[in-house]
């Protein structure tokens, strides 16, 4: 996974970002083999259009890329970052005419920011119902629990030289709180199995949100096929919509509580 953001000099200038050396980065993707190469963008920047998206998407597939991940720009409070955020109308159209650009290429939406040009590749943390992360500020996601580990290297380092885990934050979630958790980041790969959420749970999933979905599907946000769930893209927007506020109220929260201090005595959201 690379994250490019943008070929664009006026995009990576917008960012903050140097400039990207794309022969040096092409020509060493070339000598290794791997089942998936991921790249990194950024959209809903100011005065970005499709075309821009369209230019880093095709430059990305045409270079050893197979699967792209298009994250929205998200202003978040810690950064103090100058770029102002697109309005989001102009985002919402922006996004109807990424969808739509990789629909008649042909790539494979895999997930609500993601498409991949090969059937097999495919590259998301977020999706999977149980992870471990190693290292600074990586996440892990249990039956029970979330955890965070400490932003601190030397803290980090500390902790795993005392063989102690380096955790700083941790959540124990309530069994209703793991099944939103869990559908929450499952809808962010497009859509919903409940035949998946049975195993997992041990509980039927219209018993448990039959209310939510029937609503959801009469909003236009699902469809429902068999025993799936299917996001449209109206329902992928709005999931964008809220995942953003979700983002600024909690990750944001968090991430600039922990940039200050490596083991916080708690976070109340």
């Amino acid at each position: 996974s690379i994250g490019v953001q943008s070929f664009s000099e006026k995009q990576l200038q917008t960012l903050g970002r140097s400039h990207l050396d794309t022969s040096e980065m092409f020509d060493s993707l070339q000598h290794v083999s791997f089942e998936t190469v991921s790249m990194d963008f950024i959209f809903a920047l100011p005065g970005q259009n499709i075309e821009d998206l369209k230019e880093d998407i095709e430059t990305a597939f045409s270079n050893a890329a197979n699967h792209i991940a298009v994250y929205p720009f998200i202003d978040f409070d810690f950064t103090s970052s100058p770029v102002q955020a697109m309005d989001p109308k102009t985002k919402h159209r922006l996004m109807d005419q990424l969808a739509d650009f990789c629909r008649i290429k042909g790539y494979r939406r895999d997930s609500i920011w993601t498409f991949a040009k090969d059937e097999h590749a495919g590259y998301s943390s977020m999706t999977r119902d149980n992870f471990l992360g190693f290292g600074c500020s990586a996440t892990t996601l249990l039956k029970d629990q979330f955890k965070i580990n400490t932003f601190s290297v030397d803290a980090y380092i500390d902790k795993i030289q005392n063989n102690m885990l380096p955790t700083s934050l941790t959540i124990a979630f309530t069994k209703r709180q793991r099944m939103v958790y869990y559908l929450f980041w499952t809808a962010y790969g497009m859509h919903v199995s409940a035949d998946d959420f049975e195993r997992f749970f041990g509980l039927p999933l219209h018993k448990m949100y039959g209310l939510e979905f029937a609503l959801a599907k009469l909003l236009g946000l699902i469809e429902k096929r068999g025993r799936n769930y299917q996001l449209t893209d109206k329902g992928a927007f709005y999931f964008h919509y809220y995942e953003n506020f979700y983002t600024l109220s909690y990750i944001d929260k968090m991430w600039g509580l922990m940039k200050d201090e490596a083991f916080p005595k708690g976070m109340e959201l």
